[in-house]
C-alpha cells in the first residue's frame, strides 16, 4: 500500500484540488442567494469528498481487472441505460436519470467511462496491428452504436455525441489505417457542411421535420449556433447573454460575486452547464486562462503516464479518457462563444453534478492506476483468448459475409 501511494502523481492531485476550489467558489457565487439552490456549494464539497475517495480506490485497484472484465461492465452499462430510458426521470429535456439510494444518477455519464474501457479491451486484442475494416472496425462501431441509439432516444445529444468522439479517438490511437481515417473524416466533414447548409437553406422545413419526429429541442440547440438571427426561446436567450457576459468580463473580470449577468439570473444553469460564463465574467480572461492551463497540465501529465506505461491497454484507456475530457471542455466552452451548438455537456470538474464529478474522478483514478501498475509486465491480460469475445467474432463474420457478397455481385 505504501509503495503504491508513493507512485501517485501528486501534481495531478494538486490540480484536482485546485479545480475543486474553483468549482466550489464558482457554484457558491451563483447560488448563495437562491432559495431553491441553497447548499449547492456544500453539496459540491461532499461530491468531491466522495470523488477523492473513489479516486484513491481506483488508483489502488489494478486497472487490468477492469480491462479483463470490460464486457461485463459494458453489459451492465447497457442495462442501466435501458432502465433509465424506460423508467428514468426527465430533467432539462433528457429522460436519463435514475434514483439509487436517494441519489440521482445519470447512466449516460457513467457509460462514457464504460465505453472507454470496452473499446480499449477490443483494441487490446488487436495486438498493435493495423485495424481491418470488416473484422475489426465494424464490430467496434456496432457495439458503440447500441448505447448511442439508446442515449439518442433519451434526447441526450451531448452524451450521445461523446460516444462517437471516444470511438473516433480510440480508433485513431488503436492503429486505424490512414485510408480509412481519411475516408471517415471526409464523410463527417461533408455531412456536417451539407447539414449546416441545408439547415440554413431549408430552415422552415427542418423545423417542421424535427417537430414531426419529436425533436423540437434540436431546434433550440441548432438555431442559436447556425442561424442566431432567427433563434428564439431559452437557448437563444442563454447563448446571447453568455456572449455578453464573457465579453464584459474583460481581462481581469468584474470581481468575485460581482458579475451582473450571472448574479442577475440572466444566465440559465449558471451553476451547471453555464459555469464557464460565471468564470469568464467574474475572473475575466486571466481566470479563464488559468482554468485552461490547469486542464492542459492535467492532460499533459496523463500523456506522460501513457508514454511510460509498458502495457498496451494502459495508453488506450488514457487516450479514451483524454478524448472524453477534451470533448467536454471544447463543446461546453465552444457553445458559449458560438463555436458549437448548446448540448448540455458539463464542464469537467467545475460544473455542479454528483455523477459528473464522480465519473471524472474515477477516470483520473484509473489513469493513476496505470501509473502505479503500468510498469508491471503483461500477464493476466495476455492470457485472454479471442474466443472470450464471442460477440466480436460473430459481428466480424457477418461483416466478412457482407464483404464477400459485395465482391461477388
Amino acid at each position: 500500500m505504501r509503495n503504491k501511494l508513493k507512485c501517485i502523481d501528486w501534481t495531478i492531485v494538486l490540480i484536482l484540488l485546485a479545480l475543486m476550489v474553483i468549482s466550489v467558489l464558482s457554484i457558491h457565487s451563483v447560488t448563495f442567494d437562491k432559495v431553491d439552490m441553497a447548499g449547492f456549494s456544500r453539496k459540491t464539497i461532499y461530491n468531491y469528498i466522495i470523488g477523492f475517495a473513489a479516486f484513491l480506490m481506483f488508483s489502488l485497484i489494478n486497472y487490468k481487472l477492469l480491462i479483463k472484465y470490460a464486457w461485463i461492465i459494458y453489459a451492465f452499462g447497457i442495462i442501466l441505460l435501458l432502465f433509465a430510458l424506460l423508467a428514468g426521470k426527465e430533467y432539462y429535456g433528457a429522460k436519463g436519470w435514475i434514483s439509487v439510494a436517494g441519489i440521482s444518477l445519470q447512466p449516460a455519464e457513467l457509460f462514457k467511462l464504460f465505453l472507454v474501457l470496452f473499446i480499449a479491451r477490443l483494441l487490446y486484442n488487436k495486438e498493435n496491428r493495423k485495424l481491418r475494416f470488416w473484422k475489426d472496425i465494424v464490430p467496434i462501431v456496432f457495439m458503440t452504436l447500441i448505447p448511442w441509439l439508446i442515449v439518442m432516444k433519451q434526447n441526450d445529444l451531448g452524451n450521445a455525441l461523446s460516444y462517437l468522439t471516444i470511438l473516433a479517438g480510440l480508433l485513431w490511437i488503436g492503429n486505424i489505417k490512414y485510408s480509412h481515417a481519411l475516408i471517415a473524416l471526409a464523410i463527417v466533414v461533408t455531412a456536417v457542411f451539407a447539414g449546416i447548409q441545408s439547415y440554413i437553406t431549408y430552415h422552415d422545413q427542418a423545423m417542421a421535420l424535427f417537430k414531426s419526429i419529436g425533436k423540437d429541442h434540436w431546434i433550440a440547440r441548432f438555431d442559436p449556433w447556425i442561424v442566431p438571427d432567427l433563434a428564439t426561446g431559452d437557448a437563444s436567450y442563454q447563448t446571447k447573454n453568455a456572449k455578453i457576459a464573457i465579453g464584459t468580463g474583460g481581462i481581469e473580470g468584474k470581481g468575485y460575486m460581482k458579475g451582473t449577468m450571472v448574479q442577475g439570473g440572466r444566465i440559465p444553469l449558471a451553476f451547471a452547464d453555464s459555469i464557464f460564463v460565471q468564470i469568464a465574467e467574474e475572473y475575466g480572461f486571466v481566470g479563464s486562462s488559468i482554468l485552461m492551463l490547469l486542464y492542459f497540465i492535467l492532460i499533459h501529465r496523463m500523456v506522460l503516464i501513457a508514454i511510460d506505461c509498458r502495457d498496451r491497454a494502459g495508453p488506450l484507456i488514457i487516450a479514451g479518457v483524454i478524448t472524453m475530457f477534451i470533448y467536454q471542455i471544447f463543446v461546453n466552452i465552444g457553445a458559449f462563444i458560438g463555436l458549437m451548438p448548446l448540448t448540455g455537456i458539463t464542464l469537467p470538474f467545475i460544473s455542479y453534478g454528483g455523477t459528473s464529478v464522480l465519473i471524472n474522478m474515477i477516470s483520473v483514478g484509473i489513469v493513476m492506476s496505470i501509473r502505479i501498475h503500468g510498469q508491471e509486465v503483461e500477464d493476466e491480460l495476455s492470457q485472454l483468448k479471442p474466443r472470450e469475445l464471442w460477440y466480436e467474432t460473430i459481428i466480424g463474420r457477418i461483416g466478412s459475409s457482407i464483404r464477400s457478397k459485395i465482391r461477388h455481385n
